[in-house]
């Protein structure tokens, strides 16, 4: 072993191999039980989500949520409120890859940015409702890379309590 091999030692550790972020948006089609004469209110509740690698530099969410929407009907004269559960399926691409990394990776985190809001809600034909949603989510990817350090000794000072223990004979 040379002199400047000594000087290095390489570490196997965890660490976030893989980053990204995704904005989202998209449109929802909501069936009501009525023809709505307006829209009354719309927003999403119970959000729930989780994330995987995918092959290649992908991490895929999957997720659902509700959408209620209160409309009234009859001309205006009544109202009501529909729910409909949403699901959906993102890809988020990994935009910081460390190309060190071991191929197996250990897990995948899924933060979200933004919660799954209601843009526009508006009525389109007869009982059929569109809603704009935005979302936004980060991602990272941990597993196992080699990290490269530099040793340095450092020097052992001659300590009075480390020296050697002498026993008093009668």
């Amino acid at each position: 072993m040379t002199t400047h091999q000594r000087d290095y030692r390489e570490i196997i550790t965890k660490a976030v191999c893989g980053n990204g972020k995704k904005f989202i948006q998209s449109k929802d089609e909501v069936m009501s039980n009525h023809h709505p004469s307006s829209i009354l209110g719309c927003w999403i509740i119970n959000h729930e989500y989780h994330a995987r690698k995918q092959t290649g530099n992908i991490v895929q969410i999957e997720g659902h949520y509700d959408i209620n929407i209160w409309y009234a009907f009859q001309d205006n004269s009544k109202t009501e409120v529909v729910r409909e559960q949403i699901h959906y399926c993102d890809d988020i691409p990994l935009t910081e890859v460390d190309e060190h990394a071991f191929d197996h990776i250990h897990e995948v985190m899924a933060k979200v940015v933004k919660q799954p809001n209601c843009m526009e809600c508006s009525i389109v034909d007869g009982r059929k409702i569109h809603v704009e949603v935005e979302r936004e989510f980060a991602v990272e990817v941990i597993g196992e890379t080699k990290v490269r350090v530099k040793v340095t000794p450092i020097p052992i000072k001659n300590n009075p309590s480390q020296s050697a223990v002498v026993k008093r004979v009668k």
